[in-house]
C-alpha cells in the first residue's frame, strides 16, 4: 500500500485522532460540531482523542475535545488519567483547562449518578446494616491509633441514609459528634441533604441532571494558579491495588495433618475463611516534568523508613533522540510519525509519544481476608452494591471496596473484608446488626416472616428533625472530598499528635474535611508512620532527666557557683539524651525487625 493510500486509510479509521495528532482546532471544532460519537474511541494504542492530544502538548486541539465534553477520567493502557498526562507536560495553562473540565465532569457525574441509583433501590427490599470500618496496621504501636467509624445505612424505596460519627480536629484534640446523609429520590430528581445534629443544623440541595447550559459555569471552576503550580511542582503518583494475579483460597485451622477448612463466627453468622494472596499494591511516581531542584527537593524528603517497610522499589525510564527542538523532546522524542503510530501493525518497539518518562514504581504484596456466608439476609448485588456505589461517587475508600468485592468472590456474601489501602495500613470492613436483629434501632421495626428476617423503617428516618436550621447551598457543591486518600493520611497523621486519643472513635467521612496537606502524600504517609513509632516509644520510655535539665529563670544574675553547677547539669542532661535516643534508636530498629518477621 502506497504512503499516500495508507493515510488516507488511518485518517478514515481514527479521524477524530488525525485531527488531534495535527493540533487542527477548526477541523476538530467543525467534525464535532456535526457527529461527536465517537470522541471517546480508542486507537490501536489505548488512547481516545483526548488522551492524545493531552498526551502531545496539543492545547488547542485538547480546548476543542474539552469544549466537545470529551470524557477527563478515562485512562490509558498505563493507568494514567488524563489529568496525569497533563501535568506530565509541564503546560500549566493546559493542566488549568483539564483541571477545570475534570471538576465539572466529577460535578455532573455524582448529581447524574444518585437519581440512578436510587433507582435501582427502589426495587430492592428495605433493610437496616451497619457498616464498620477499622484502620489497622502490621506495623507494631501504630494499629492502636488508627481511626475507626460506623456507617449505619437506613433504606427503605427510594431513600437512603447513612448515619456517620462526626470528626473534627481542633489543635490537638479529637471531636465527636453525628452526622446524618440523607438522599431522597424521585422520577427525574433527588433531595440530598446533609444533617449535623450537635449544630441543629441541615443543609438541603435539590439535585437534578446537569443541562447543557450548566456548562457556562465552567469557568467558576477554574482553578487557582497557586492550585495549578503545586500540581507541576509535585510527582505525579498513582497509587492502585493490582488485581490480576489475585486468587482466592480457603484459610485453614489447625496443626499437621489435623488441618482443616477454616470457619469463624461474626456477629452471629458461621463464615468461611478465604484469604486472597497476591494482592499487590503498586505506588508509580513520575517525575519527568520537575526541575532538577524539584527533583531533589522530592528525594530528599523520603525517610529512610522506607527501606523497612517491605516495599519494592524500581526505577523505569524512557529515552528519546534530542534534535534541539524542545517541543518535539517534550511531546515527541521518539519521532514517531502518525502512519507508524496509528497502524496497529506496526510495533514501536517500546517508543512512545509523550515526554520521556522517569518513573519510580513501589510494590508491595499483601493478603487480603475475607469472611463469606452462605445464607446471610443480605443481597451483595442487589442491595448492597448500590450503597457502595452511592458512597464511591466520591470516596475513594468505597471505590476502592467496590472494585474488590465485584471480583469473582467465592459464594456467600462477604460478611467481613480487609483490604490493604496504603503500605502500612489496611480496611477491614465489618457488616453487622442486620435489620436491627442484634440491638434495637429507633425508627426501625424488625419483621419476621417464617425463616426470613425483614425491618420496617419509619418515614420519620428520611425526614429533617424538627426545629433544626434550614441551610441551603446554592451553585455547585459536592458532598465529599476529592483525592480524599491523601487528606486520610494527613488526619491520621494529626491524630498521633495527642497521647490518649487513640481510643476516641472518629470517621474517615469528616477526617477529610480536615486542613489540605502538602501534595506529596508519599512523604506524609512515611512521617506520620515514623512519628507515630518515636511517640510511642517516647511514652514508654520517658526519662525523668528530661524535668531536670530545665533551668529556673531569675531576674538577678547567677553566682559562679549556679552557673558552674549549671553547666554541669546541662553536660549530664545532654549525655543523658543522647543515651535515650541511642536506646530509642536501637529499639526502633528490633521492633521493626520483628515486624518483618512476623508478617
Amino acid at each position: 500500500m502506497s504512503n499516500e493510500k495508507l493515510r488516507a486509510t488511518l485518517k478514515c479509521e481514527y479521524p477524530i485522532h488525525w485531527l488531534a495528532w495535527h493540533n487542527d482546532y477548526d477541523g476538530l471544532k467543525s467534525l464535532l460540531d456535526k457527529n461527536k460519537d465517537n470522541i471517546e474511541q480508542l486507537d490501536c494504542r489505548g488512547r481516545t482523542p483526548l488522551m492524545l492530544a493531552v498526551t502531545l502538548g496539543h492545547l488547542e486541539a485538547s480546548k476543542a475535545l474539552l469544549n466537545h465534553g470529551a470524557n477527563v477520567n478515562v485512562e490509558n493502557k498505563d493507568g494514567y488519567t488524563v489529568v496525569h498526562e497533563a501535568i506530565s507536560t509541564g503546560d500549566p495553562e493546559l493542566l488549568a483547562e483539564v483541571l477545570t473540565r475534570r471538576d465539572l465532569q466529577r460535578y455532573s457525574s455524582s448529581i447524574g449518578g444518585i437519581p440512578d441509583l436510587l433507582k435501582r433501590l427502589r426495587d430492592t427490599p428495605d433493610f437496616y446494616v451497619e457498616m464498620k470500618w477499622e484502620f489497622t496496621s502490621w506495623v507494631p504501636l501504630v494499629s492502636r491509633m488508627c481511626p475507626s467509624d460506623t456507617y449505619r445505612v437506613y433504606k427503605s424505596g427510594p431513600c437512603v441514609r447513612i448515619d456517620t460519627t462526626l470528626l473534627g480536629f481542633d489543635q490537638t484534640n479529637w471531636k465527636r459528634g453525628r452526622r446524618s446523609y440523607i438522599f431522597k429520590g424521585q422520577e427525574d430528581l433527588a433531595v440530598m441533604m446533609e444533617v449535623d445534629h450537635d449544630a441543629s443544623q441541615v443543609t438541603v440541595e435539590q439535585i437534578q441532571v446537569v443541562p447543557p447550559e450548566f456548562m457556562d459555569l465552567a469557568g467558576s471552576l477554574r482553578p487557582s494558579q497557586d492550585v495549578v503550580s503545586e500540581r507541576i511542582t509535585a510527582p505525579v503518583v498513582n497509587t492502585y491495588i493490582d488485581t490480576n494475579k489475585i486468587s482466592f483460597e480457603r484459610t485453614k485451622s489447625g496443626i499437621l495433618g489435623w488441618r482443616s477448612d477454616k470457619c469463624e463466627v461474626v456477629n452471629g453468622h458461621n463464615c468461611k475463611v478465604f484469604n486472597a494472596t497476591n494482592v499487590e499494591l503498586v505506588t508509580k511516581t513520575r517525575m519527568e516534568h520537575l526541575s532538577e531542584n524539584d527533583k531533589q527537593r522530592h528525594k530528599a524528603a523520603k525517610s529512610p523508613l522506607q527501606s523497612f517497610l517491605g516495599t519494592i522499589e524500581v526505577e523505569e525510564k524512557s529515552n528519546g533522540y534530542f534534535n534541539e527542538d524542545v517541543t518535539e523532546w517534550r511531546s515527541n522524542p521518539c519521532h514517531i510519525t502518525p502512519e507508524e503510530y496509528f497502524n496497529s501493525q506496526v510495533d514501536l518497539n517500546n517508543r512512545d509519544i509523550g515526554r520521556p518518562r522517569d518513573t519510580t514504581v513501589r510494590t508491595q504484596k499483601f493478603k487480603a481476608n475475607l469472611w463469606l456466608c452462605e445464607d446471610y439476609p443480605l443481597s451483595l448485588p442487589e442491595q448492597i452494591l448500590p450503597i457502595v456505589d452511592l458512597m464511591s461517587i466520591n470516596s475513594s475508600h468505597f471505590a476502592r471496596l467496590r472494585d474488590f468485592i465485584t471480583l469473582q468472590l467465592p459464594a456467600g456474601f462477604p460478611v467481613k473484608i480487609e483490604i490493604p489501602l496504603f503500605h502500612v495500613l489496611n480496611a477491614r470492613i465489618t457488616f453487622g446488626n442486620i435489620n436491627a436483629l442484634n440491638e434495637s434501632v429507633p425508627g426501625v421495626t424488625t419483621l419476621h416472616c417464617n425463616s426470613v428476617v425483614t425491618c420496617a423503617i419509619d418515614s420519620f428516618c428520611f425526614e429533617a428533625p424538627t426545629g433544626y436550621a434550614r441551610l441551603g447551598t446554592p451553585g455547585p457543591r459536592q458532598f465529599g472530598i476529592s483525592e480524599d486518600d491523601k487528606l486520610l493520611l494527613y488526619a491520621i497523621e494529626q491524630s498521633l499528635m495527642e497521647a490518649g486519643s487513640e481510643k476516641d472513635q472518629v470517621t474517615v467521612w469528616e477526617a477529610l474535611r480536615a486542613t489540605k496537606p502538602a501534595a506529596d502524600f508519599e512523604v506524609v504517609e512515611d512521617h506520620a508512620l515514623q512519628r507515630a513509632i518515636q511517640e510511642s516509644l517516647t511514652s514508654l520510655q520517658h526519662s525523668p532527666s528530661e524535668e531536670n535539665c530545665k533551668l529556673p529563670l531569675a531576674n538577678e544574675a547567677m553566682s559562679d557557683t549556679d552557673l558552674a553547677t549549671a553547666i554541669a547539669l546541662s553536660e549530664e542532661a545532654k549525655k543523658e539524651e543522647e543515651r535515650r535516643l541511642q536506646e530509642e534508636q536501637e529499639t526502633l530498629e528490633h521492633i521493626l525487625q520483628l515486624s518483618l518477621t512476623e508478617k
